[in-house]
């Protein structure tokens, strides 16, 4: 019976009850109309005469219905909006009657008239939603089946998180509680639903109604107050969800409406505010390109350049796998045509470098490409200068050549003061970006910020497949520090750094305060609902080659000469003089260590690029033999 409903066919069915109830509805909204009216004591010669311009009445109003729209309705997602379009159509077609009234002319009462459309608005409005109400109780089997689910936030998005739930009960469940800190909805309701307590009161609204579920419904939520709202509801030993952007809702299913919850929203900091003018200023419209577009970070700033249109996305990396993906995703987002290129090559190989910009011309270039696992580089120092030093050197030979206008080089802390092969070459691309600047037309930056949550290569998910395993969740050193963000804040911030178009400025981001890895290592482990020290042991291994305690995002000298942007989380520090002719040369030694393949000559030579860069190969190495 239920398939008559659906397909084109059904679809028509539909519409034609709904029209033949309608008209019922209008009969019995004229026969309202006329007992109110004359209290009851209506003539025969009146009752008549109305009774006569019935068949009209319901034309005016059956048309009025068919034009706008009310059979295009889908009731069951219906909500204020649905409701409001209802009142105009039937203010329209009771405006047309009493028109009708006074031009055919019909002798009927004008309050009569109105109070037809007063009345069909009323009836249609509580058949509509008492069929809604009748559906969402009895689909989807027994109600004490169901898992009950708690809303934390009783706002716009607690209520369209409730509507959801709702609408899709055999799905998620029902919702039977709402938690909310603003006193004034305490003991109030919210689509039926009660506002039960503070988020505080989180774990006794779980105990008192026997929540199974929470949905945190907090849209923009971050920063701190997040993250304490995230742990109480983990404290819980609840399944707890995140409401997702409402435009991304399959409103058939309601499939997506809510996701797992993740690292970043317990240690999520406050929105970035963007002047999105600024950024949409040079990447609508252009070419683009992003070198290690498939990585973690190139590919998140590859989802945000999307967004300003550009009029072709380059996508640039050596690896196609992630590639691969990642144009999928965009493709399903933006469409099979969206303007996106996916261009497999190295930026060690000039000559493909030249022929990318020579036949798709970009005129922004985002350099994201590099090898950064610390450890790793540590082991294959000429690897990591080939890449990181001379691809990058052949990067912006090859983008100057050909009229890019914009080049930003994403950069990390880890070049302050280096402590490890890694953060020596990404220092001295610091000191290429400035000399590029200075001797070609190209506006020249680079973007220094730290560690990024989840992150190729990044501690949490080492600590997230350990904690998964059982344990124990490994650390270097009690003490360590490192400054994190989320992928989507560092992509976002890169952006808006390249949008300032300083040429030869290194742009510090704010990462906030630093974090202590053995605290990020419990709350991840509490985050999973174990204790740490007692389901999960947490064991100090040592540090690792060229890992230092503290990272820095300025030297000393930068420090007494930063300066601010137009924008509150973005810095520039200062540039540091050095002789162009003694680094061309150093260079060219460093190239001769690295294809002679001689690891001591390359950490000597950039130890003379870098004077800040003090490697602890050595007393690592003497610590092992100890």
């Amino acid at each position: 019976m239920k398939s008559l409903f659906y397909g084109k066919t059904g679809k028509w069915l539909r519409r034609g009850l709904l029209l033949l109830l309608d008209l019922l509805l209008i009969y019995a909204s004229v026969q309202l109309a006329v007992y109110l009216r004359y209290d009851g004591n209506v003539g025969r010669r009146t009752y008549n005469q109305i009774m006569g311009l019935v068949p009209a009445i319901m034309a005016v109003y059956a048309i009025s219905s068919i034009i706008g729209g009310v059979y295009d309705m889908i009731w069951r997602y219906a909500s204020g909006r649905e409701i409001l379009r209802l009142a105009v159509v039937y203010a329209i077609a009771g405006g047309i009657t009493l028109a009708m009234n006074q031009l055919v002319p019909w002798h009927i009462s004008r309050p009569i008239l109105g109070m037809i459309a007063l009345i069909m608005m009323v009836l249609v409005v509580a058949e509509r939603f008492t069929w809604k109400r009748l559906r969402e109780l009895f689909s989807g089997g027994a109600r004490s089946s169901r898992k009950r689910i708690l809303i934390v936030g009783a706002g716009e998005g607690g209520a369209y998180a409730a509507r959801i739930c709702q609408q899709n009960l055999a799905n998620f469940g029902v919702p039977v509680a709402f938690a909310d800190d603003d006193p004034l909805k305490r003991k109030m309701r919210i689509s039926g639903i009660p506002v039960c307590g503070t988020i505080d009161e989180i774990p006794e609204i779980v105990k008192q109604k026997s929540i199974d579920e929470i949905i945190v419904a907090i849209p923009g939520g971050s920063g701190e107050r997040l993250t304490e709202i995230v742990s109480i509801c983990k404290s819980t030993r609840c399944r707890t969800r995140m409401l997702t952007d409402p435009n991304d809702v399959d409103r058939a299913s309601g499939a997506t409406a809510f996701r797992e919850l993740n690292t970043s929203d317990f240690l999520s900091r406050a929105e970035v505010a963007l002047d999105k003018e600024m950024i949409r200023g040079y990447l609508t419209g252009k070419v683009v390109m992003v070198t290690g577009g498939g990585g973690s970070i190139g590919s998140e700033i590859c989802r945000q350049i999307m967004r300003f249109k550009p009029k072709k996305l380059l996508i640039f990396d050596i690896y196609e796998n992630c590639a691969y993906e990642l144009e999928m995703e965009l493709k399903q987002k933006y469409g099979p045509d969206c303007p996106i290129e996916v261009l497999i090559g190295s930026i060690r190989d000039k000559r493909r470098l030249d022929d990318i910009f020579e036949a798709f011309r970009p005129t922004v270039v985002f350099h994201a490409a590099a090898h950064k696992h610390v450890p790793l580089m540590e082991i294959s120092p000429g690897e990591a200068v080939k890449n990181n030093v001379f691809g990058t050197r052949n990067l912006l030979q090859s983008a100057s050549e050909h009229g890019v206008e914009r080049l930003v080089q994403l950069s990390t802390d880890k070049a302050v003061n280096p402590a490890n092969v890694m953060g020596a070459t990404k220092r001295i691309t610091e000191m290429l970006i400035q000399q590029y600047a200075r001797t070609t037309s190209m506006k020249c930056m680079a973007v220094r910020f730290g560690n990024v949550l989840g992150s190729h290569g990044s501690v949490i998910p080492l600590f997230e497949a350990q904690i998964r395993k059982g344990g124990p969740v490994t650390l270097t050193h009690p003490d360590i520090t490192r400054y994190f963000m989320t992928i989507p804040e560092a992509a976002q911030l890169v952006l808006q750094a390249g949008g300032l178009a300083n040429s030869g400025a290194i742009y510090v981001l704010d990462m906030g305060e630093p974090v202590k890895i053995i605290d990020l290592a419990r709350k991840l482990i509490r985050f999973y609902g174990y204790e740490p020290g007692i389901d999960i042991e947490i064991k100090v291994i040592g540090l690792r080659p060229g890992e230092k305690l503290y990272e820095e995002l300025m030297m000393d000298k930068e420090s007494a000469g930063v300066t601010r942007t137009a924008h509150n989380k973005i810095f520039v520090a200062p540039p540091i003089d050095y002789d162009a002719d003694v680094l061309a040369a150093q260079l060219d030694r460093l190239q001769a260590a690295t294809e002679a393949d001689d690891d001591q000559q390359i950490v000597e030579g950039l130890q003379q690029i870098v004077p800040t860069y003090a490697p602890n190969r050595d007393m690592l190495a003497a610590e092992a033999g100890a």
